[in-house]
């Protein structure tokens, strides 16, 4: 899958990615008045009111773009609608050609995470019959827990050839709390950098790994040190844009061939129209003001990694 990836990067010229990340703030006024006029102001015109401004946004910058990041969390928040909204996300960018990377932050251990690895990556049997759940192409997965639950993710991408993102140094203000404590000489986010490196060898696909890595855009220096312990890991970068992360801070995560990273922006291209440099396209154009969102975060990284 990392092949994939990479080849839409390369076509668009785009390492980025777009977080669908919606919230009912952020959606316009008739974009939820059409929902609920479907739905009553319940759960279901609330998970109507996201689906029909995700479909929006997608059908405005699928042609520039390589990849789509829905954060789990945005839907569930409207139970099971919610994850029906979710799911017809993930095979509405299917269908325009675009990698989902399902932000889902999944981590246990034997069963319970080979059941979270089946659900979003992989199939489920029923019958005589087999199911792909979310079918996603990639997942985000806490490590925390050891390789008792990374192993049943990457067993699940070696057989399916998917991939998962492995959080090692999080762009949260807070990150450093454990992440940055020192173990035996190192910090923790170097030695779970160590380890992907090592899951990913399972899984190489040429010169990347269907096993990467997420490094906030907020600790560049340290971006530098993980880009040279996780040499064939793609990174995934969120922290750019609305959480402080700029364009100068992003090289060190890319490598001489302008591969090797994915950048992350969510609200600060979902929800553009809201901001005073969008402010002229209105609630009315808000798609419009996404794609101009894009091509502005495009036109601000290329000349930074070539």
């Amino acid at each position: 899958m990392v092949r994939k990836l990479i080849q839409n990067i390369m076509e668009k010229n785009a390492p980025v990615v777009v977080g669908l990340d919606p919230m009912l703030s952020y959606i316009p006024e008739q974009v939820k008045k059409e929902a609920f006029e479907r739905y009553g102001e319940t759960l279901e015109g609330a998970a109507e009111a996201v689906w029909l401004y995700n479909k929006a946004i997608v059908d405005a910058v699928y042609d520039l773009i390589p990849a789509v990041k829905p954060q789990i969390a945005m839907y569930e928040q409207f139970g099971i609608p919610g994850i029906i909204a979710y799911k017809k996300t993930v095979d509405y960018c299917h269908g325009k050609g675009l990698v989902v990377i399902g932000d889902v932050k999944r981590g246990d251990i034997g069963s319970t995470s080979a059941a979270y690895a089946a659900a979003h990556l992989g199939t489920v049997t029923v019958g005589g019959k087999t199911y792909a759940p979310f079918d996603e192409d990639f997942a985000t997965v806490n490590p925390y827990l050891g390789t008792d639950g990374i192993q049943p993710f990457v067993d699940v991408c070696k057989k399916e050839d998917k991939g998962i993102f492995v959080l090692v140094k999080t762009s949260n203000p807070s990150s450093g709390e454990f992440q940055d404590r020192s173990i035996d000489g190192k910090p923790l986010y170097e030695l779970v950098g160590e380890m992907v490196n090592r899951w990913g060898e399972e899984t190489r696909d040429g010169a990347y790994s269907n096993v990467g890595a997420v490094v906030g855009a907020t600790y560049p220096e340290m971006g530098r040190l993980l880009r040279k312990v996780m040499p064939h890991a793609y990174i995934l970068v969120p922290g750019y844009g609305a959480q402080g992360g700029k364009a100068a801070d992003l090289a060190p995560y890319f490598n001489a061939d302008g591969l090797g990273a994915i950048v992350n922006s969510s609200r600060g291209i979902i929800a553009a129209y809201k901001q005073e440099r969008y402010a002229s396209f209105g609630a009315e154009h808000f798609a419009e003001a996404s794609r101009q969102a894009v091509e502005d975060m495009l036109a601000d990284i290329r000349p930074v990694i070539g």
